[in-house]
């Protein structure tokens, strides 16, 4: 039996095991392994904080975390309830990222499957015929979860991570889809995961929300196992970190007008450069590897365009997967 005609059964076999045994909880205050009350209830065993699921999604964050972030949360929420974001068809978030049937973000979305189809093609078949079992993917920045849908029809178990749990563009959206995944919410420097667990771990259009890579990556690397593969998709790159400063800038100019407010409540890094990541790669060990999808040659128009008019370098949006360069003890 091949790979793919056996995903369904995998499926059905792991996905009843992600949280309770291939995927084990931690505190994300301690780390240490959080002990099951009952079905939808977690304990600490230190400070004997609990955590719940609710509605579904296992809820994460510490309580002081969460009113931190209760700023940035609402900004983001109020800027993707006035674009548009989300649906009440269960058909929308299915399609996704090959098909937008509400039409409104049509382009961006074939640039999302592009992205998308390369991270399959380039690290998720690989790792599949490499150790011929389910993988253990988190999805971070899994916003409505359309990522993890896609690997656990795939036959994965997935943890999809994001702040947000509202119902059309957060991951209360996870109840639209029929293969099953892990809701978590979470943040991606407090991930409530224990040590070398996942082998993959997706930055989904996310990376740039970190407020410091390199203490980001690194809590990514802990949960990763030594063999395993850490994806950066969707996060803008440039060759000149000025031409990120000028876009950061542009952006908080517009939603000033649009939103009234600058930008996200939180100081991210808002974008990567060659040079960063090199830099990245020298101090947590990783070994890079990139590549350029071909979003077509309408993309190719836009960003000449888009060079002309705003007078700067346009950001490009590579897949970048990293590896450990030496094997861990």
């Amino acid at each position: 039996m091949s790979f793919s005609s056996s995903n369904a059964l995998m499926r059905d076999a792991h996905m009843g095991q992600i949280d309770r045994d291939r995927l084990t909880f931690a505190c994300p205050v301690c780390r240490a392994r959080l002990a099951r009350e009952s079905p939808d209830a977690l304990r600490c065993p230190n400070d004997a904080d609990a955590y719940f699921r609710v509605d579904g999604i296992w809820r994460l964050l510490p309580p002081q975390r969460a009113s931190a972030l209760a700023q940035f949360a609402r900004e983001y929420e109020t800027v993707r309830c006035d674009e548009g974001w989300g649906s009440p068809d269960a058909g929308y978030y299915r399609a996704l990222p090959f098909n937008d049937v509400s039409g409104r973000f049509a382009d961006l979305w074939r640039i999302r499957a592009k992205s998308f189809q390369a991270l399959v093609e380039r690290v998720v078949k690989p790792l599949e015929w490499t150790w011929r079992r389910p993988l253990t993917a988190l999805d971070l920045g899994a916003g409505n979860g359309w990522l993890s849908y896609r690997l656990a029809r795939r036959g994965h178990g997935v943890a999809a991570i994001d702040l947000l749990i509202n119902p059309t563009d957060g991951l209360g959206a996870h109840v639209h889809y029929d293969a099953a995944f892990v809701p978590v919410q979470a943040e991606f420097d407090r991930l409530p995961f224990d040590d070398d667990q996942a082998d993959l771990v997706v930055f989904n259009g996310s990376l740039h929300y970190s407020l410091d890579y390199e203490t980001t990556l690194c809590e990514a690397m802990r949960v990763l196992r030594c063999d395993g593969r850490l994806a950066i998709v969707d996060s803008p790159v440039y060759r000149e970190a000025a031409s990120g400063e000028r876009m950061v800038q542009e952006r908080e100019a517009r939603w000033m007008r649009l939103h009234g407010f600058r930008s996200h409540a939180l100081p991210h890094e808002n974008y990567l450069t060659h040079a960063r990541l090199d830099d990245l790669a020298a101090r947590l060990g990783l070994c890079w590897q990139v590549a350029h999808p071909s979003f077509g040659w309408r993309w190719a128009v836009r960003r000449g365009w888009a060079r002309l008019r705003v007078r700067r370098e346009p950001a490009r949006f590579p897949l970048i997967v990293g590896r450990y360069a030496e094997a861990r003890a």
